[in-house]
């Protein structure tokens, strides 16, 4: 509520100065023009106390233009702060989501041994016990990862095991594991579609980049989660279309969902709680790859439209770049 307030304080400030700016330039602007008027009624005696018309003009256009700059500099100035407001509130969001993201298993941890070493557990209780919190340990590893993944695609550190691969074979594969990773029925996923193109990929990032859309299906479907797959490729393209039935995507945060640390504010929606990475770091994995990703318009769920280059055919300069840094990557760990 104080940032609120605060943010509409500084949009006054903005709006009045903006109008006293404008108010002493119509001012500056009416007093010329009287004093010519003025000019024009007294003698040419005075020619010598005043400005000549030709100076009096080129004052003019020199006030205006020096009010139009300084106007100009404000409002780029009053356009980098709403930009910093929003990157600090998107910042806040994140510390604020990413401590409850930690603090939960770690709570759920510490709860697990504190129950072990206070009683006396049966073999398939220890069992249990230790499960759980490898499940939670798992969950911080993953989360950790995230971060540091995302932070070295975009110092462009991060380097991937890049091979040529056919594309609907490979992604048919990874959508399979994912599914099953997620417990999901095989009625729950729908893979249509032949894609015979050879891509370059790297099969670990993309189960990340399929991992992270299908948690968010599973994550925002209100009842059965049902996910449709489709795989095409044209002579320079292979193309992936994502969907599900969930609660989709409002018009207006289409291309908004993909920046860092950006969480979708709805007021029906269920209360998911993440960093706010997963989208982005779904997006940098494909920029990585030489494609791109679009958020689709949808009647009813979320829609993705992935886009790669074919090998051979597309970005030929790219993709080898890729394939050379991976045998580079692979020499050396050999």
């Amino acid at each position: 509520m104080d940032k609120k307030r605060s943010l509409t304080r500084y949009v006054v400030i903005f709006v009045l100065a903006q109008i006293a700016w404008f108010s002493l330039l119509g001012l500056w602007i009416y007093r010329f023009i009287s004093s010519r008027m003025i000019l024009k009624q007294v003698d040419e005696s005075l020619s010598s106390w005043v400005m000549s018309e030709a100076a009096n003009i080129f004052t003019l256009v020199f006030g205006c233009v020096l009010f139009l700059a300084i106007s100009i500099g404000m409002s780029l100035i009053f356009r980098n702060f709403t930009v910093q407001y929003k990157i600090t509130n998107l910042y806040d969001n994140f510390i604020a989501n990413i401590t409850h993201e930690l603090k939960t298993p770690l709570a759920s941890i510490q709860l697990n041994l504190e129950t072990i070493k206070n009683r006396n557990l049966e073999h398939s209780q220890m069992e249990k016990f230790i499960t759980l919190m490898l499940r939670d340990a798992g969950r911080l590893n993953r989360l950790i990862n995230t971060i540091l993944e995302v932070a070295g695609l975009e110092q462009k550190k991060a380097v991937y095991q890049c091979g040529i691969f056919t594309a609907g074979r490979t992604m048919r594969e990874l959508i399979q594991e994912s599914r099953k990773q997620f417990n999901l029925s095989e009625n729950a996923l729908n893979i249509s579609g032949r894609a015979e193109c050879e891509c370059v990929i790297d099969k670990n990032s993309f189960r990340i980049l399929i991992d992270n859309l299908m948690d968010n299906a599973v994550k925002y479907s209100r009842g059965p989660v049902h996910i449709k797959v489709n795989l095409q490729c044209t002579p320079k393209k292979f193309i992936m279309e994502f969907s599900d039935k969930g609660i989709g995507i409002p018009s207006k945060s289409l291309k908004k969902i993909f920046s860092k640390f950006y969480r979708l504010q709805r007021p029906h929606a269920p209360n998911v709680k993440g960093t706010g990475l997963g989208l982005h770091w779904v997006r940098e994995i494909v920029r990585y790859h030489g494609g791109r990703i679009k958020a689709l318009k949808s009647e009813k769920g979320a829609a993705f439209r992935i886009e790669l280059p074919v090998y051979r055919v597309s970005r030929k300069r790219r993709l080898k770049k890729l394939l050379k840094t991976s045998q580079k990557l692979n020499a050396g760990i050999k």
